[in-house]
């Protein structure tokens, strides 16, 4: 069962709600990850030193909590082969969709945009016919 965690789940929201504005109004550049990570991959683009930081401290935030004493739980029922799967299938969809959950569904929904709309739409469907499809039609895992 998952837990229901509503003021870190809160705490978190704000700080990734926080970081899409100032990226926005610092940069005049979108937060969605896959868009960042296409920057610094080659070819590179000419504005990498700001993708690339946003990315480390990504990483490093989290580490920085761990290495103050906190825990990050993460347990899965799913063999290490279907999350990787998954990994695949999810970056083919960034492709096909013009972007990643973070970019529509954060930025895209706040600016209005029709078409991260229909893209967030789509994601919040396709992952509730899944769940219920894994929980109640193939017995869960």
């Amino acid at each position: 069962m998952t837990e229901f965690t509503p003021w870190a789940s809160l705490a978190g929201g704000a700080l990734i709600g926080l970081a899409a504005v100032l990226l926005m109004a610092l940069h005049g550049r979108i937060a969605g990850i896959s868009g960042i990570l296409t920057g610094i991959l080659p070819p590179v683009a000419r504005d990498w030193g700001w993708r690339a930081a946003f990315l480390l401290g990504a990483v490093l935030a989290p580490a920085g909590i761990v290495g103050l004493g906190a825990t990050l739980p993460f347990d899965s029922p799913v063999p290490a082969f279907w999350v990787v799967t998954g990994g695949f299938v999810a970056g083919i969809g960034v492709q096909l969709g013009g972007g990643c959950t973070s970019g529509h569904g954060v930025c895209g929904l706040a600016r209005l945009s029709r078409r991260s709309i229909a893209a967030t739409l789509v994601f919040m469907l396709t992952t509730a016919v899944t769940v219920y499809v894994i929980r109640h039609v193939m017995g869960g895992w």
